[in-house]
């Protein structure tokens, strides 16, 4: 079923103007229209309507993913009395004992925290086996250079919706499917 997601305005571009009263037209895991709500509502009868008090355009593109998941442990919630909740690098990052388990586990803790900021894509390589295989499995985007992207037909249902307000990101949908949405 396809779902048509309307926010108060499209942004074609990451660096575009809202489009007030746009929206976009996902069927499975694509983008199948943008244009005005009305529009798409019509062409789109049986549609599902999500509906956001925000902007939606494409995702954000973590340049720094590489070094934001492979140099820093991002702790375990049940770790924060103990750890606190910020990753932790250098001096602190060397006193924990690191395998692959626990390098795959704050891997995902920090895609997490990605798709909290409306990241869609990152840039690699990843070097250690189990970040790497988090992040492949995230279905996140993976760049060897961070390359802009845009919101057309036909293109992957990869878009977030950033508060008009104060920037913070309502929700991060890849391939179509509501990988966060803000409480």
């Amino acid at each position: 079923m396809p779902t048509i997601h309307a926010p108060l305005a499209v942004r074609l571009t990451e660096d575009g103007e809202p489009l007030a009263g746009y929206a976009v037209a996902v069927e499975g895991d694509r983008i199948a229209a943008v244009g005005p709500l009305a529009e798409l509502d019509a062409e789109y009868p049986e549609a599902r309507v999500r509906r956001w008090s925000g902007v939606l355009g494409p995702g954000r593109c973590a340049a720094d993913a590489a070094a934001w998941l492979e140099t820093a442990y991002h702790p375990d919630p049940r770790e924060a009395d103990a750890l606190g909740t910020e990753p932790l690098t250098g001096a602190d990052l060397a006193a924990l004992e690191m395998d692959e388990t626990r390098w795959g586990a704050s891997a995902r803790r920090g895609l997490q925290r990605l798709l909290r900021e409306g990241v869609t894509s990152v840039v690699g390589p990843f070097t250690r086996p189990a970040v790497r295989t988090a992040v492949l499995r995230s279905g996140l985007v993976v760049l060897s250079a961070p390359r802009p992207s845009a919101l057309s037909p036909g293109a992957r249902a990869d878009f977030a919706v950033h508060d008009e307000t104060d920037g913070r990101c309502l929700a991060t949908v890849l391939t179509g499917r509501l990988v966060h949405r803000r409480a």
